[in-house]
């Protein structure tokens, strides 16, 4: 699939300049992540790159790998297709036992909208197959987002602002 890439990540959580609170709730994820506890997803605002660095810090210390998932390439134009990828991303994600970070998460927080018409049902469609999945799913999420705003309310997130670089 050409929006998955897996990876071992080598990075860990004290190279990342991170706050004291922030650093304490990227372990706790972690640690959980390493024992086989499922916890709420972990939504990263900020900076791209240091989303993806968190991530693969994450990954790196509960010693698994990180099933990096770009939304934008998953999100279809045709109807049904973006469930069909969702679908496919969480079927690979449980049999690897990977991490999964979806990167540029904003291309669906941003979709839930009030239904004015046909097109805001498909919109908000693809965010209620992602709820579904996750509600699921027992392993770790991750999910990167440029923007500051909070997640759709419907999804329970714990949230770590990075710094700008």
């Amino acid at each position: 699939m050409p929006f998955i890439r897996t990876t071992q990540p080598v990075r860990s959580l004290s190279t990342l300049a991170l706050s004291q609170a922030a650093f304490k709730q990227l372990h706790a994820v972690a640690s959980s992540a390493r024992s086989g506890k499922r916890v709420d997803p972990l939504l990263l605002t900020g900076d791209r790159s240091r989303a993806l660095a968190a991530a693969e810090a994450i990954a790196h210390e509960a010693g698994r790998e990180l099933m990096r998932v770009d939304l934008s390439a998953v999100v279809s134009k045709y109807i049904g297709e973006t469930e069909k990828n969702l679908e496919r991303i969480f079927r690979a994600a449980s049999s690897s036992g990977a991490i999964l970070f979806f990167d540029e998460a904003d291309v669906l927080f941003n979709k839930r909208t009030e239904v004015k018409d046909s097109h805001d049902r498909y919109a908000n469609t693809e965010l209620n197959e992602l709820l579904r999945r996750l509600g699921s799913f027992s392993d770790t999420v991750i999910f990167g987002a440029v923007s500051s705003a909070e997640p759709p309310f419907c999804i329970p997130c714990h949230v770590v602002r990075l710094p700008p670089k």
